[in-house]
Order: C-alpha cells, then structure tokens, then sequence
C-alpha cells in the first residue's frame, strides 16, 4: 500500500491543494481589500462632487503608482504588472468620480 509519504504523486497532489487554498485565500483578501478600497474611492468621488474637485489628480495618481511600483519591487512582483493593475483602479474610480459629478 502507497500513502501520500512514500507515493510522489499523491505527495504532489497535496503540494497543490495547498498551494490552491493558499491562493484561493489570498483571492478572497484581495477582493474583501478592493470592497474596502473603493468605499473609501466611493466617498472621495462623493467628497469632490460636493465641492465641485475634478474627479482626477494626476499629480497623486503619478506619485501613487510611482510608490506601487517601489512595493512591487520590494515584493519581487513585475513592477509594469503592478502598474498596470493601478491603473486599472485608478481608471475605475474616476469613471465612478465621474458618475458622481453628473
């Protein structure tokens, strides 16, 4: 009889369920941390509709992507993947900015 100690397949078998817990964990922080992100976004672009603020900063925008890409790197993540995945925020929350100057 082969058990997961002695059988490499089902010793790999079990490497991969972990790793996939691992990521589908990781999966849930990110979305719960986007929620959270964006109700924060949520109430900026609420924030500068009352005051009548443009709902982009490019100035902010440049230093926020400039600071994910150092923490990109600090994290050994691709810092043009990082960039990209900002950008992709950022273009969200100010169409959301823009819904709510209208």
């Amino acid at each position: 009889m082969t058990d997961s100690t002695t059988d490499p397949v089902a010793r790999a078998a079990e490497i991969l369920k972990g790793h996939r817990e691992s990521i589908d964990r990781l999966d849930a922080i990110l979305v719960y941390t986007l929620g959270e992100r964006f109700k924060h976004t949520q109430a900026v672009g609420l924030l500068k509709a009352t005051h009548d603020l443009p709902p982009s900063d490019p100035t902010r925008e440049a230093a926020q992507i400039a600071r994910l890409e150092e923490l990109a790197k600090e994290a050994d993540l691709d810092p043009e993947f990082a960039k990209a995945f900002l950008n992709f925020i950022i273009d969200e929350v100010i169409r959301h900015h823009k819904k709510h100057q209208e």
